[in-house]
């Protein structure tokens, strides 16, 4: 287990991830624990400090979440966010209320006096609350490090203890010294920016040589950059442990198989064993319209197709694959948030796999797997590929998966990236897909009514995939999209334009 230099304890926020990325950034580097990790688990970790995140609940009900007392106990800096300033509060006898007015959106935060805690920021910066509850008293030994308009202690601390709380989240964009503020808090802690993806390297390389030692280790691939990564990282590891595959699985974009083959041989000098398995999966996914089951049908067959194949060769024990760290929190293995979707590398996985997992991505995420990937010598054509989902198109049809609807789906997907491409806007974006939807409308084509297939065009631009805003692409390139699927692919008589971001909305429609 992998020491973590800050701890965060996540209280079901849906910006505790950010906690993470903010300090990771400063490379400080930081990992997420649920809120009622056991004590021993914590240390565990050998913590240089820990981080109380927020969440949705008040400290004052039934439902409220506590950690482990002993938190307080282990003589390490100690800062709540929100609701961890609330139960750091009540903890220390303090006193918590609901507030007369919740409070959401942006505030000025007016500092009291210099403090460490605070090095570099502004008086009067702005700052972002989301809460509907206040400290109306402080506990003994805290003093009030900042105010706010609606908020009298809206920053305490103790510095004998070195326990300090906001009420305010610093790990938005929207808080204007918020990076800075968590940057101070590491400093606290006695920590310095050390951690980078050369040293992440480094460290993962070895750790793949000793626990291979003489074993082979199958390595999924998909052509995207996680699983090219994983490859790299294999390659330079332990290179005659190595074996490849890639498995197509009926539910690729077009010429994806070829793409990948012919990417993993001349670009990344890695031999390719590729299976045609097609079949078994558009079988197995006959009939069904749920999007979870859908993952994990898709993810238990892979690992079926990828046993049979290991069977085939001698020595081999492991499977590695590129989940990342957004995929865990997703799919609700690390901290105490919700489970969003099961992807199908890890809530899509079957309990009794005969094969042991290497994922030595599921700590990082994505901006920071594309920083591994030019790290490692991989060329920013492939480390820069827009994102494509392990289930492939399945999850981006509505209702069930067909050889006629994916065949839809292909051919407007491929316009969408030829405008894009073309127009100069495929770089500019993070990822952009079609998506064909389980519904039909009336059209008029050549004096002609039709009654035909919907697409959704879904452009999103993001940094790691946990939050996202649609990408505002040019009305003359839309219209070029909308009028080149519909003209050119039969079956398809009306285009729209996914406008929403992440969250509420996930990226992927499934």
């Amino acid at each position: 287990m992998k020491n973590a230099d800050i701890l965060v304890l996540d209280f079901g926020s849906q910006y505790t991830q950010l906690i993470a990325r903010r300090l990771r950034e400063n490379g400080v580097y930081t990992e997420l624990l649920a809120y009622n990790a056991n004590l021993d688990e914590i240390k565990a970790k050998n913590p240089k400090g820990i981080i109380l995140s927020g969440g949705p609940a008040s400290v004052y009900t039934k439902d409220a979440y506590f950690c482990d007392a002993g938190v307080f106990s282990l003589g390490l800096p100690v800062l709540g966010i929100c609701y961890g300033m609330q139960l750091m509060a009540q903890h220390f006898n303090g006193s918590v209320e609901p507030a007369k007015h919740s409070e959401y959106g942006k505030a000025k935060l007016k500092l009291v006096n210099k403090h460490a805690l605070f090095d570099g920021v502004s008086d009067d910066s702005v700052v972002w609350m989301s809460h509907s509850d206040k400290v109306e008293k402080l506990p003994q030994g805290f003093s009030v490090l900042a105010t706010s308009e609606n908020s009298q202690n809206c920053a305490f601390g103790d510095d004998e203890r070195k326990f300090y709380a906001l009420q305010f989240h610093p790990e938005v964009a929207h808080s204007e010294f918020g990076a800075m503020i968590l940057k101070n808090f590491s400093k606290i802690c006695g920590l310095s920016s050390t951690w980078n993806m050369g040293s992440f390297a480094k460290e993962q390389m070895k750790i793949l040589k000793d626990k291979l030692g003489t074993h082979k280790v199958l390595c999924a691939v998909s052509g995207g950059v996680d699983s090219s990564v994983v490859a790299a990282l294999l390659a330079n590891a332990a290179p005659k442990n190595l074996v490849a595959v890639f498995v197509d699985n009926g539910l690729l974009r077009t010429n994806e198989a070829k793409m990948v083959e012919e990417m993993f041989k001349l670009k990344l000098g890695v031999e390719l064993i590729s299976i045609d398995a097609s079949q078994i999966f558009l079988k197995r996914l006959k009939g069904v319209k749920d999007p979870e089951k859908k993952r994990k049908i898709i993810g238990k067959t892979f690992i079926e197709v990828f046993e049979k194949e290991a069977k085939k060769h001698e020595g081999i024990k492991y499977l590695a694959q590129g989940t990342l760290y957004t995929d865990i929190i997703e799919s609700s293995v690390a901290g105490s948030s919700k489970t969003i979707k099961s992807h199908h590398n890890v809530g899509g996985l079957p309990k009794k796999m005969k094969l042991k997992l290497i994922e030595p991505l599921r700590e990082i995420f994505k901006d920071e797997v594309r920083a591994l990937g030019l790290e490692l010598g991989l060329s920013r054509e492939v480390v820069y590929r827009h994102p494509f989902p392990g289930p492939g198109l399945a999850i981006r049809i509505m209702g069930e998966v067909t050889k006629e609807r994916l065949e839809l789906l292909r051919k407007a997907d491929v316009i969408l990236r030829e405008e894009l491409k073309s127009s100069g806007w495929y770089n500019k974006t993070w990822q952009a897909f079609c998506v064909l939807l389980n519904v039909k409308s009336v059209g008029v084509m050549g004096d002609n009514r039709s009654y035909e297939n919907a697409v959704c065009i879904r452009v999103v631009d993001a940094s790691d995939g946990m939050t996202a805003s649609f990408s505002r692409l040019p009305y003359e390139l839309l219209e070029n999209c909308s009028r080149r699927i519909i003209n050119e692919v039969d079956g398809i008589n009306r285009v729209v334009y996914d406008i929403s971001s992440k969250p509420p909305a996930t990226i992927e429609w499934e």
